[in-house]
């Protein structure tokens, strides 16, 4: 009965907020040799973000225990989520907490969404050692993802931290919002994927663009010289796959 009254009112307060705007994102696998070159590439035909020009990204991806959600993105299942908790370097505290930014990303097809909510936490929930904690309780999480529409059918538990550096940058032509993340790292936390303590290291980057439609800006058209296409590129994706190879070549 209570679980009844609690998604009741968790779909009142996710019908009263706005919808998240959809946007079309293309992502162009970078290798190794052309990481530099990318980078120059962009920053040609570019303006860099006049808030946010470059800063690491970290996140703690979570998935129940079959990892559906991998397998949803792997097997490329027209409908999927994505749910983590973000944090960025050197955050200012608030009274003596650290922002966090608690995640859903939904994708239908081509198009996606983000909606994410701002927490704070004591700087020691991102200790490594307490990570795996989850670095937010359970209620906390299962009722920010209700406020967004959203009720897990399976319980959730962290999977993998994932960190990257980011270039954020603007199409000059048509403000398309585009970024190039490198330098992409990973650490298992759930037991099941073995190497726990073992960080891997994903090879070359990735650009990615998005936009209000899936035609690239006539500029960007040139990325070909990159040797790279559209692909269905996802870091947690390629981590997961990372650990689970480790784990049988060990």
């Amino acid at each position: 009965m209570k679980a009844g009254i609690f998604k009741r009112s968790a779909e009142i307060i996710a019908a009263e907020k706005p919808k998240p705007v959809q946007r079309f994102e293309r992502k162009f696998a970078i290798q190794p040799r052309y990481s530099g070159f990318a980078l120059a590439f962009l920053r040609q035909i570019c303006r860099p973000d006049g808030q946010y020009p470059a800063n690491r990204i970290t996140s703690l991806y979570f998935d129940t225990n079959d990892l559906d959600q991998y397998i949803r993105s792997a097997s490329g299942e027209y409908k999927k989520d994505k749910i983590r908790i973000r944090w960025y370097d050197n955050p200012a505290k608030e009274n003596g907490k650290v922002p966090v930014y608690l995640e859903l990303k939904s994708r239908q097809g081509f198009a996606s969404s983000k909606q994410r909510e701002k927490l704070t936490v004591p700087p020691e929930r991102l200790e490594p050692d307490n990570i795996r904690k989850g670095i937010i309780d359970k209620q906390l999480l299962l009722y920010t993802l209700a406020g967004f529409g959203h009720f897990p059918e399976q319980p959730l538990k962290p999977i993998i931290l994932i960190s990257y550096l980011r270039h954020r940058f603007t199409e000059m032509q048509t403000g398309v919002r585009v970024s190039f993340d490198y330098n992409i790292s990973a650490l298992a936390v759930a037991p099941e994927l073995g190497h726990r303590h073992r960080e891997i290291h994903l090879p070359g980057g990735v650009i990615e663009v998005k936009g209000p439609s899936l035609e690239l800006p006539v500029t960007l058209r040139r990325m070909h010289i990159l040797d790279t296409d559209w692909s269905r590129y996802s870091k947690y994706g390629y981590s997961i796959d990372a650990y689970i190879g480790a784990g049988h070549s060990g």
